[in-house]
């Protein structure tokens, strides 16, 4: 029943380094990360596609081990498991490597056509792009990298052609004019996704705008005033009585002499500043809406920006040439000093300690600006012709498959965040100025007619055989993106094999910051060219936060890197921390203790391994449990039964915190801790067999969690070369939790458990030995002492229990079960000066646990305090009560 031939002896010291790299080679060589499993189940996850630029960092790290725990899962439990894996062509980014090249060799994208340039990033690609997937693999995930995906590849591209020209033709798709974030650097549109947004030092400028019939004026004040260049209103809030005569008025405005009204809309906010808003509905969003309810069309929006940001002439010429061609700082400035000439700049005045008033231009601010995460650089709301999807209309289906539950949301408080944004989606930009990306099949005519197709010949067959020009413009990498869950899968061919088996997938796994910029995408497109939610399951994990809980960042230099991490304390014990760490709808606190405690269970393990296989224990032959007919090999198959049910449970739940603690529970404590230990010096032919299996199911049951040492174990403990850890089966354990040996053993576990600590509470010697009493006891308790006195001498070190009173004198009582076991204590300890010294510590810990209690109840110190300092204080006194509540067990122990 158990192999007790192993392949070669265990090492005495766990190395994880030459482990990894071995077994992650041998795996994907061998195909083993998706074995043929013509008739099994399927079973389908796509990883968010990291950008091609990228490197491993620790949310990646995050993202893909929960992924890899649910795919190891699932494989060993028979599926026909496939996790699709591939990179995203990453437009702007890519682009940017590209372009700094080029500039180091002081040269530059315009000195290549468009062609010529693509081939470089291509060139780019083949040489430097693979960096994230070998990281990926170093991490342990087992993707099937036979089918590695390219969102650029051929087959992807024809995909995400189709589906523009189909939402084009069911006018899902459009060309509109409206405001963008504009990145004026890069000089492309990007998305909410991109743009950061940064508090800044800034000022608040207050100006007079005049009525044009000179009765007066009203007050506004901006972040920004250069675009009162392109003012076309100003409003004030309908239920403003200050205003409510003014309402219809022109407004003159002081440098360009544009004449515009005052508008009535909510809008402007009576309590914020003077009330009145000047508006720019061609470079604000908010302006942008009210502009629209005033009647203005997008079309007749005035523009005062080029794609750098520099001043040009507005529509209607009223721009004074001096500003034109100026960067938007410095106009910002000529602007500021042109209204100050005009008398219409209104100062900002300050007192100092003696009543002094000194003035200002403006008031010093600090501002909440959005930049450009690539380009680094302010955004600039900008008015253009743009390729826009009525996001409105696709998210219909989405929403409906959530409230119907087709789409289970984990954890489910994020339905209501997901309700919100997509019951109040935007159109959504899709269209990029850049030249690496998928290109739209749009085509013009001489007369700005457009023609979208497939290919470039039947937009000539549409336009009649006109002469045509391209979009010059991309798509958005988040377009290609949402086609994810099924253009990997052969989409659009109709008998594409992976496509009928595996779609939908069955879970998403994802950070909840990306569930509107691709979950929701996904969704979204999954519907409107399938027919069918893209899959059944989505789950939300948190950011992993610095140790104090602030939000990893660079410019914080408090950033981890998870290749540091697997280099120190290898890759299991990373990924170990990570499951174990995801709780549901909480972010991970980075603690690199607990990481190298982990790697430090990994070595508890292999030190296991090792005394089973230094005993004449090996790997099991049958997956049913062995027979048994001793307590404690009952006991312990019947915890393998009980953490494998608490196993499937968790992982059924998508409880990872919950699946990675129950194994490490059973590992520690009562495989290694109490099993091993009761079963020394008595290792028969049925322990060996019992122990053999149990190590197995620990094996298998671990693996998702710690693939690499698993597999090496697995592989030294028995000959069975073609029968991989990784494609084993799941435990079957065909046997149930014997309720008598349970209750046996768990007597023994609490007394030894209990003498151990009173031992510790008194200061006696760990391997003292002493004489015990129970007088009367059940007749259950009676048999369990008389069937396990060997582990009663050697592990609760008594000499025996006898059935008997205890002599008269100072002595304990240690529980377990329904018996209290006397130990007697005279000439063992100092009874006197044990109590003295035990009620001294007592007083001690009393009285810091309640000057304590006292500083975490005084709301000042709560509220004012580092939020480091109250968790310290928080900490402290749970250790100081604690140990109030020990020392006073002790005592009670001496009478």
């Amino acid at each position: 029943m158990t192999d007790t031939t192993q392949s070669s002896e265990l090492p005495k010291t766990f190395d994880p380094a030459g482990i990894e790299a071995k077994w992650y080679a041998h795996w994907e060589a061998n195909g083993m990360f998706r074995p043929e499993r013509p008739d099994a189940q399927p079973f389908t996850i796509v990883n968010p596609p990291p950008n091609v630029t990228g490197s491993l960092h620790i949310g990646h790290a995050l993202d893909n081990t929960l992924q890899d725990v649910v795919i190891r899962y699932e494989r060993l439990r028979g599926k026909d498991a496939l996790w699709v894996v591939g990179t995203d062509h990453a437009g702007i980014a890519t682009q940017m490597v590209v372009e700094r090249q080029l500039e180091q060799r002081q040269d530059k994208r315009t000195n290549y056509s468009r062609e010529d340039f693509v081939a470089k990033v291509w060139e780019w690609k083949a040489e430097s792009g693979g960096t994230i997937t070998r990281q990926l693999r170093r991490l342990g995930c087992s993707m099937d990298w036979s089918r590695e995906q390219f969102t650029m590849d051929p087959h992807f591209t024809r995909a995400v052609v189709k589906v523009f020209v189909d939402l084009y033709n069911r006018r899902l798709i459009y060309r509109d004019k409206r405001l963008v974030n504009w990145d004026p650097k890069l000089k492309t549109a990007i998305s909410d996704l991109e743009v950061e947004t940064q508090e800044i030092k800034g000022h608040f400028w207050r100006f007079r705008y005049p009525f044009a019939d000179g009765s007066g004026h009203v007050e506004v004040a901006t972040t920004r005033p250069e675009t009162m260049l392109a003012d076309m209103a100003v409003a004030v809030n309908p239920d403003d009585e200050r205003y409510k005569a003014v309402i219809g008025k022109e407004i003159l405005q002081p440098i360009t002499g544009r004449r515009f009204k005052v508008v009535a809309d909510e809008h402007a906010d009576p309590e914020l500043g003077s009330g009145v808003v000047k508006i720019t509905p061609g470079h604000d969003f908010n302006d942008f809406e009210v502009g629209k309810r005033a009647g203005i069309k997008p079309a007749d929006m005035l523009n005062m920006f080029d794609a750098e940001a520099r001043v040009v002439q507005t529509a209607d010429g009223l721009v004074p040439e001096e500003f034109l061609g100026l960067d938007r700082f410095v106009a910002r400035e000529l602007v500021v000093a042109r209204m100050k000439e005009a008398g219409c700049l209104i100062p900002h005045v300050t007192k100092d300690k003696d009543g002094n008033e000194s003035e200002a231009d403006a008031e010093p601010r600090l501002i909440q600006q959005p930049f450009g995460d690539r380009g680094g650089v302010p955004i600039e709301p900008w008015l253009t012709d743009q390729w826009y999807v009525n996001a409105a209309e696709l998210a219909k289906a989405p929403l409906e498959a959530v409230r119907s539950g087709a789409v289970e949301i984990v954890p489910k408080t994020w339905e209501k965040t997901f309700f919100n944004w997509m019951e109040n989606i935007q159109p959504w930009c899709v269209s990029r100025q850049l030249w690496w990306g998928h290109r739209i099949p749009a085509w013009f005519d001489a007369d700005g007619n457009v023609f979208v197709a497939e290919t470039e010949e039947e937009a000539q067959a549409l336009a009649g055989g006109k002469p045509l020009t391209r979009d010059e413009d991309v798509l958005d990498t988040w377009f290609s993106s949402a086609l994810w869950p099924f253009a990997t899968l052969g989409w659009p061919e109709a008998d594409a094999p992976l496509l009928a088996k595996h779609y939908p997938n069955d879970l998403l796994i994802s950070g909840f910051d990306i569930l509107f910029f691709w979950d929701a995408r996904m969704m979204m497109m999954g519907q409107a060219m399938t027919g069918q939610d893209p899959w059944k399951r989505l789950y939300l994990h948190g950011l992993v936060r610095a140790p104090d809980g602030q939000k990893m960042s660079k410019s914080k230099g408090n950033v981890v890197d998870p290749l540091g991490l697997i280099d120190q304390y290898g890759a299991d014990a990373l990924r170990f921390f990570m499951a174990a760490m995801e709780s549901q709808g909480r972010d991970i606190k980075m603690d690199e203790k607990r990481v190298e405690g982990y790697r430090n269970f990994a070595t508890k393990l292999w030190n296991a391994a090792r005394f089973c296989q230094s005993n004449g224990i090996g790997g099991s032959t049958t997956v049913a449990a062995p027979a048994a007919t001793s307590a404690v090999n009952k006991w312990i198959i019947g915890e393998v039964v009980e953490t494998l049910a608490e196993l499937d449970k968790a992982m059924a739940d998508l409880r990872f915190d919950a699946a990675a603690n129950a194994v490490y529970h059973f590992v520690w404590d009562q495989f290694c801790d109490w099993y091993l230990e009761l079963i020394k010096g008595q290792i028969d032919a049925e322990t060996k067999a019992v122990a053999g299996w149990v190590l197995d199911q620990i094996l298998v049951m671990l693996h998702p969690f710690m693939p690499f040492v698993t597999e090496e174990l697995w592989s030294k403990l028995a000959d069975r070369p073609d029968y991989p850890l990784i494609t084993a089966k799941w435990p079957e354990p065909g046997a149930s939790v014997d309720a008598g040996a349970k209750a046996e053993v768990d007597w023994l576990i609490a007394l030894i458990g209990s003498l151990r600590t009173a031992k510790n509470e008194l200061g006696i010697a760990p391997g003292a030995k002493l004489d015990a009493y129970l007088p009367e006891p059940s007749a259950a308790t009676r048999g369990i002492i008389e069937r396990n006195p060997a582990a009663i001498e050697r592990l609760a070190r008594l000499n025996g229990i006898r059935f008997e009173a205890a002599p008269a004198g100072a002595a304990m009582q240690v529980g377990a079960g329904d018996a209290n076991v006397i130990v007697p204590l005279e000439g063992v300890i100092d009874i006197a000066a044990e109590k003295a010294r035990l009620a001294k510590a007592l007083e001690v810990s009393t009285k810091e646990a309640k000057s304590l209690e006292g500083r975490l109840s005084n709301p000042a110190f709560v509220e004012k305090a580092k939020p480091e300092a109250v968790d310290k204080a928080r900490a402290d006194h749970a250790m100081h009560q604690a140990e109030a509540e020990r020392l006073a067990a002790a005592l009670a122990r001496l009478g």
